[in-house]
């Protein structure tokens, strides 16, 4: 029997799918390892530190991810090894207080714009960049990406403070980003708003995230009607400075389907009715601790045709006879209520809600 090459090794290695079955394969002689390297295309790194010595077995890598702390020169490491890269997750799952605690003792930063550039610059395939709570990742690492990753779809820099309204203006010149989250992101303003609102990023965007970007008020909101592609929309916590005037510029957005607008006090029944009759493609809505929202506007989804998932927790303005309407609303499959309200609704109303849709208690 002759000696199999790396051509047929690649072939039997395309059948094993257990990621222990092919540690083991790699584990046979050097050839086998050397094969199974070059088949590689993902990895989740644990200890940074160790990048050099396995990273080159990789040189057709497609995702790299960590979610630990990891410094700039270990990205460069990664840019120069796998340009080939097209996902990068490296949204960090330690809180922000970790986060110091790890950066104060290492010696050295957190990953920051120098890192990202330098990937960016070296694998140009990128189509998602995950960078949540990346501290040090600011305006100089956006642009970058930007620039030079022109199928970048998904960009996820929740939480990086260093994130503002010139960064958003960079991101408002892609017209690839399908998906952008910049939850907590403190530094935007409406100025960002209206970049992202007309610029090329306003054809393509579908999903839009900015929870707790507490410095948009409505004259921002109001700009997002222009986007006429949005499907998912979060606006949840993002302060008292958003009213029934901007509610009702994202009524005006028939493309969404999913909308989260949690914590917005100053919303009333006014922007709830004409987002149930204006977003006939709603699939699902998010009205918790909107304590000026009352039964007059939640009656108003009674008829919709396509909602699916109701959460009305922590609003206390709703009665029972109201929910006996929304259960009305034929698509409805969830309904999220305040714990509140478990002990006062009767048996009979609860078995009622429960033939038409699944009742759940936050």
């Amino acid at each position: 029997m002759s000696t199999l090459g790396d051509d047929e090794l690649s072939l039997v290695l395309d059948w094993v799918y257990d990621q222990n079955d092919r540690k083991s394969f790699s584990q046979v002689c050097k050839q086998w390892l050397r094969v199974e390297g070059l088949s590689r295309l993902s990895v989740r790194v644990l200890e940074p530190d160790l990048l050099p010595s396995f990273m080159p077995r990789f040189p057709n890598l497609l995702l790299f991810e960590t979610q630990i702390f990891i410094s700039d020169p270990h990205l460069e490491f990664v840019a120069k090894t796998c340009p080939r890269l097209q996902v990068l997750n490296i949204n960090l799952k330690k809180t922000r207080e970790e986060s110091d605690e790890v950066d104060g003792n290492s010696g050295f930063e957190d990953v920051g714009n120098d890192g990202i550039c330098a990937l960016a610059n070296g694998c140009r395939n990128l189509t998602k960049a995950l960078l949540r709570k990346r501290k040090n990742v600011g305006t100089v690492a956006v642009i970058s990406l930007v620039k030079f990753c022109k199928n970048l779809t998904s960009l996820d820099l929740g939480r990086c403070d260093l994130v503002d309204d010139q960064a958003v203006e960079a991101i408002g010149c892609s017209n690839s980003i399908r998906g952008l989250n910049l939850e907590a992101c403190s530094l935007i303003t409406d100025r960002g708003l209206a970049v992202l609102a007309t610029g090329f990023i306003s054809r393509t965007l579908k999903k839009l995230i900015l929870s707790e970007c507490d410095r948009i008020t409505d004259s921002g909101v109001t700009m997002l009607k222009h986007m006429c592609c949005l499907e998912e929309l979060s606006l949840a916590e993002c302060g008292p400075k958003i009213t029934d005037s901007g509610g009702l510029a994202v009524s005006s957005l028939s493309s969404l389907k999913k909308l989260n607008l949690a914590w917005l006090i100053n919303l009333s029944d006014v922007t709830v009715i004409a987002i149930a009759n204006n977003c006939v493609n709603l699939v699902a809505i998010d009205l918790t601790g909107c304590e000026s929202v009352t039964g007059v506007g939640v009656r108003a989804f009674g008829n919709h045709e396509s909602l699916e998932y109701l959460v009305l927790a922590s609003c206390h303005n709703i009665c029972m006879d109201d929910l006996n309407t929304v259960v009305r609303c034929q698509s409805l499959r969830d309904i999220v209520l305040d714990k509140g309200l478990r002990m006062w609704i009767p048996m009979a109303m609860y078995v009622h809600i429960s033939m038409f849709c699944q009742l759940h208690w936050r």
